[in-house]
């Protein structure tokens, strides 16, 4: 039989009432519960710690064909402004 997956938001603390499934008494069956990915816009604003935890910080660094990372920066942004 395929999974059937079902979508809730959570009313009880620590409780989800699933009804209508198409098990019989006594059938055994598998739960496994994951949290819902956050729909987009939901996402919790990116916080200074975890963007330092990324890597993105100083990822360009070590390059040697970077020499101002700011004017690097603006060059790439007007590349991408002009792509269409």
């Amino acid at each position: 039989m395929e999974a059937i997956r079902l979508h809730q938001v959570i009313e009880k603390d620590g409780e989800i009432l699933i009804t209508g499934l198409p098990f019989r008494k006594g059938q055994r069956v598998e739960m496994i519960v994951l949290p819902d990915a956050p729909a987009p816009g939901e996402r919790p604003p990116l916080t200074a710690r975890a963007l330092l935890e990324s890597g993105l910080i100083g990822i360009w660094k070590d390059r040697d064909d970077i020499g101002d990372s700011a004017e690097f920066a603006r060059k790439l942004r007007e590349q991408a402004q002009r792509r269409r």
